[in-house]
């Protein structure tokens, strides 16, 4: 039994390290987001990668910005999408994982914050620390596509006033 056991977290490492070097290799792939161009490296833990029947890759930094593919490739069909766990920043299937909606940690590319993670518990001690109630990968997609509007008005307001945008007239 106890070989058995040795074995069984082995081989949890062993994969966990396999998950870390597959998540490297996105971000190498796929260095920025393809919608803001902000580093998916830096933004790891909300990072997502959504891949498409037809081979067509996309890497985005935050579910905010998956949001926006999928509703710009709306024709297309997906096939994956995976999400960075907050906690380790390894790449879990989007669909499966633990999503928190809200709290006080200020989300990635938008307002209302929405954080996977591989694991009940650790979404738990997330709500304990910061907030926000735990939803299905459902639930925190519609949420991204109700804040789609507002968040993409803020971020134009904000460039605007920082001299970033230029006003057309």
């Amino acid at each position: 039994m106890r070989r058995f056991l040795v074995l069984l977290a082995t081989a949890v490492c062993y994969l966990s390290m396999v998950g870390m070097v597959f998540a490297q290799d996105d971000v190498k792939k796929y260095p920025s987001c393809k919608h803001c161009g902000m580093d998916r490296g830096a933004f790891a833990y909300s990072r997502m990668l959504i891949e498409y029947t037809d081979g067509t890759i996309v890497g985005t930094c935050s579910i905010r910005c998956a949001a926006l593919d999928l509703a710009l490739n709306s024709d297309k069909t997906l096939k994956a999408i995976m999400v960075g766990d907050y906690n380790s920043k390894a790449l879990i299937d989007a669909r499966k994982a633990i999503w928190v909606i809200g709290g006080k940690k200020t989300g990635v590319m938008t307002e209302r914050a929405k954080w996977a993670f591989g694991q009940e518990t650790d979404a738990e001690r997330f709500i304990a620390e910061n907030g926000g109630k735990i939803a299905s990968y459902d639930v925190a997609m519609k949420a991204a596509y109700k804040d789609l509007d507002v968040d993409t008005k803020k971020m134009i307001r904000e460039k605007k006033k920082s001299g970033k945008m230029e006003h057309k007239q």
